[in-house]
């Protein structure tokens, strides 16, 4: 009969077990601990860990189909443990205990798993290794995970705040709320359609309403709606939607806020670096002028439409982003496929720079800008080292040990995707964080290289643990 197997891995922390076990248990842990590269996400949630018997249903991309991973809660001991275990998935049998203990100088966290293969003991000479060394992969990132989390938390020194997130359904929306949440601030969603659960906010932009009295009383507001600029070819409709989208909806958010008895204290509202247009080589940061063309045009009104909130009070920040980095979506995760493939390579000359920022970063930022009283109007979100397009297809082919040297000619983009080529694919933007750097913003992803190691399960297993 085959026996299960057993992984522990355990690290030291310098946050007390309290702050250490009340991360893990928060709304958004389980969405902070899920590795970008493993492509889980999770399906559906009856319950909290708290509750003896709670279900988490995960959806594992293996097959056309997918797997559904299915777990149940158990053994919630407040401040120390509590157990997960299989009903169904992908193992014949496991059982993870996260346990945290008071230790000198700080606490300890462990992880400790029994598990046993499918088809055991037949599989084990032949999948044992890989299944370990993919689970020392795993934990070492959670770890590490974790304990960043916790030190931009305690960087942040935010105390617990009412956030109400515009855009909370796309990509850094769903991501910003599992941060936030792991760091005790209740979060709620403004959603054109909401599903019914409890502190989400109504809106319609395009029907120019927003539930104001469910905005009353919030401590800050974040504002991420806008339609997406890169879904297809720009037709001058396009166009209209994608300026209207940001405008309308921003101009809506901000007078609906000017007019509350209990206005939030700050507005953090998302821009992009786009607003400097196509620079060459010259080095920009805050203080640098607008650029030309729609997507600099586009910034401009989006920023001046935040105008009624500051006039009346509110701290607002315009928070510049760059491309963001991460294999959930965007421009990395399109990329991901002919680089495995072989068959990346440089996007035209290869010489325009790209102002890249990580995810996590991003997230952090929002986070700074939240809690940075002396930051207000334009910010940059990018990274300190923006690099080419030719530098990013180098590293990115030496990250996943592929070639990278098949060119997309710019004539061929351009008769592909026509101005929208010109404006994000081939315009070149050098952007500087200087306003993040001289508030004492720590960045986690400063260099790409890590960076995509980091998010794309490259990592040394025990880096960071």
């Amino acid at each position: 009969m085959a026996t299960n197997q057993t992984f522990r891995k355990r690290s030291h922390f310098d946050h007390p077990a309290a702050e250490v076990f009340a991360w893990h248990a928060r709304p958004g842990a389980l969405e902070r601990l899920t590795p970008p590269w493993s492509g889980i996400t999770v399906e559906s949630r009856r319950g909290t860990i708290r509750d003896e018997g709670s279900v988490v249903v995960l959806r594992m991309p293996v097959g056309p189909m997918g797997l559904r991973w299915v777990s149940t809660h158990h053994d919630f001991v407040e401040g120390r443990s509590f157990r997960d275990e299989q009903t169904s998935g992908p193992f014949a049998a496991w059982s993870h205990t996260h346990r945290v203990e008071r230790e000198a100088g700080g606490s300890a966290l462990e992880d400790i798993i029994e598990y046993r293969l499918p088809l055991a003991p037949l599989s084990t000479m032949v999948a044992a290794p890989v299944v370990r060394g993919m689970l020392e992969q795993t934990f070492a990132w959670r770890h590490r995970r974790t304990r960043e989390d916790l030190a931009a938390h305690a960087r942040a020194a935010l105390p617990a705040s009412r956030i109400a997130v515009t855009g909370a359904s796309g990509l850094v929306g769903r991501e910003l709320a599992a941060f936030l949440g792991t760091g005790g601030h209740d979060v709620r969603p403004v959603l054109r359609r909401t599903s019914g659960a409890a502190g989400e906010i109504r809106w319609d932009p395009a029907s120019h309403w927003i539930d104001a009295d469910a905005l009353e009383g919030m401590d800050a507001v974040v504002h991420l709606a806008g339609e997406s600029i890169a879904a297809g070819r720009w037709s001058p409709e396009s166009k209209r939607r994608i300026l209207a989208s940001r405008t309308e909806g921003t101009r809506l958010l901000c007078e609906t806020l000017a007019g509350l008895a209990r206005k939030p204290r700050v507005l953090v509202s998302a821009s992009a670096i786009g607003f400097y247009g196509d620079r060459g080589e010259a080095v920009l940061d805050e203080t640098s002028d607008a650029g030309e063309g729609f997507l600099a045009d586009v910034c401009r009104q989006w920023e001046a439409a935040t105008a009624p909130a500051r006039e009346a009070g509110i701290r607002v920040v315009n928070l510049r982003i760059g491309v963001v980095m991460t294999p959930l979506g965007g421009a990395l995760a399109q990329m991901l496929t002919p680089f495995r493939l072989g068959v990346g390579g440089p996007i035209g000359s290869g010489a325009q720079f790209m102002s890249w920022i990580s995810l996590d970063d991003l997230l952090g930022a929002i986070l700074h800008g939240i809690a940075t009283p002396t930051l207000e109007g334009p910010v940059n979100a990018t990274s300190p080292s923006p690099v080419t397009n030719a530098e990013l297809t180098r590293v990115l082919g030496s990250v996943l040990h592929r070639p990278a040297f098949v060119p997309v000619p710019a004539a061929v983009l351009r008769g592909l995707l026509g101005e929208m080529a010109d404006a994000l694919l081939l315009a070149s933007t050098r952007v500087l964080p200087r306003r993040l750097l001289e508030s004492d913003f720590v960045f986690r992803d400063p260099e790409l290289h890590g960076a995509l190691r980091d998010m794309l399960g490259r990592a040394p297993a025990g880096a960071g643990a």
